[in-house]
């Protein structure tokens, strides 16, 4: 039988202290907008491991063996079933062209979000989940669109001068006041400022709404597809979590320490993705298996035709095309580029 540990003051501290500790260094470590490289993302890969599992020991102290397994349990969960986030995460920067050096700052307040919605999760249990199924239907079709257009771009991830013509500026514009092209690293700016960049002879032409003091930027309108993204796939991750334990700060711990590792494993696969010239069609094949795992296991709540696909094929199939478009790179090494330099000479 589960021991019950309820909110203990100590405990509490020592979760928040360690999570707002953390998030302010890396904020701190990572305020500039540069690429971050591959040993980089690795090295605070392993530093969220190791606060992760110094919690985990200081569970195992305070409340006992079974606590921290638990923990550690539901975290290595969480981190198995958010590993397809990561692949719609660098779709979505792709779609919108996002520059390398701006990824951070979107994916860092991207889980601020996340940490939030999580805990309106768990908080509630498993009743918000009802809706699932059919939002998942509908998000399976949006990952595959997205990896057809990531097929279409041909690997281009240059950043967009204009989003005038971009469906999420295109739809955005209708609600509230936007901003087609990116300013700094900015979410937003204000009417005043933009009265002075519409004096640019680059911006000939360009108008503002008649409405509205606050502009929203396009990196705005990214990071709220990232926040859906993130909270279409916890309908998934918070019922097998909560599954594991139904303490709620173990649920909650042992998800937020996920997701904050998550992010700078984002970044590993992000780095390697520039070293390793066919790892991104490895990625667009598994937006299309996402997609379809999504789907089958929606439409399987949804009409019980046995056919889903549980988070261990799951990983092992992620893990097999990766591995795959790794050998292809080391195999057939800088082919496009060459390719590029004969066109050139």
């Amino acid at each position: 039988m589960e021991s019950h540990i309820g909110f203990p003051p100590l405990t509490m501290a020592v979760f928040v202290g360690i999570a707002l500790g953390a998030l302010l260094l890396d904020m701190v470590t990572h305020r500039n907008d540069k690429p971050i490289t591959l040993a980089g993302a690795s090295i605070w890969s392993l530093f969220w491991v190791a606060i992760s599992l110094a919690f985990a020991g200081f569970l195992y102290v305070q409340h006992g063996p079974e606590a921290a397994s638990l923990f550690v349990t539901g975290y290595a969960l969480e981190k198995v079933l958010s590993v397809d986030n990561l692949f719609v995460f660098m779709a979505i920067f792709a779609w919108f062209k996002v520059p390398d050096g701006l990824r951070h700052r979107i994916l860092y307040w991207g889980i601020i979000g996340a940490i939030v919605f999580r805990g309106v999760f768990v908080a509630i249990g498993t009743g918000l989940l009802a809706f699932g199924p059919w939002v998942e239907i509908v998000f399976a079709l949006i990952v595959a669109w997205t990896a057809v257009m990531m097929l279409r771009s041909g690997g281009d991830d240059e950043g967009e001068e204009d989003y005038s013509q971009h469906i999420a500026y295109r739809f955005a514009k209708k609600l509230f006041p936007v901003w087609p092209k990116l300013y700094g690293h900015n979410f937003f700016v204000s009417r005043k400022a933009l009265e002075v960049e519409i004096q640019k002879p680059e911006n000939k032409g360009m108008s503002l709404a008649a409405k509205g003091g606050i502009f929203a930027t396009p990196l705005f309108l990214c990071l709220v597809v990232v926040e859906v993204s993130d909270v279409l796939f916890a309908f998934d991750s918070v019922p097998a979590v909560i599954a594991v334990s139904r303490e709620p700060l173990i649920v909650y711990s042992a998800m937020l320490f996920a997701i904050l590792g998550l992010r700078t494993l984002y970044f590993v696969l992000e780095a390697l993705k520039r070293y390793l010239v066919h790892l991104e069609k490895a990625v667009i094949v598994l937006l299309f298996f996402i997609a379809a795992k999504l789907g089958l296991n929606a439409t399987d709540h949804l009409f019980h035709h046995g056919i889903s696909i549980d988070p261990n094929t799951s990983l092992l199939i992620v893990m097999a095309v990766l591995v795959i478009g790794i050998l292809a790179s080391v195999a057939f090494p800088e082919k496009e580029d060459t390719s590029a330099d004969s066109s050139n000479q």
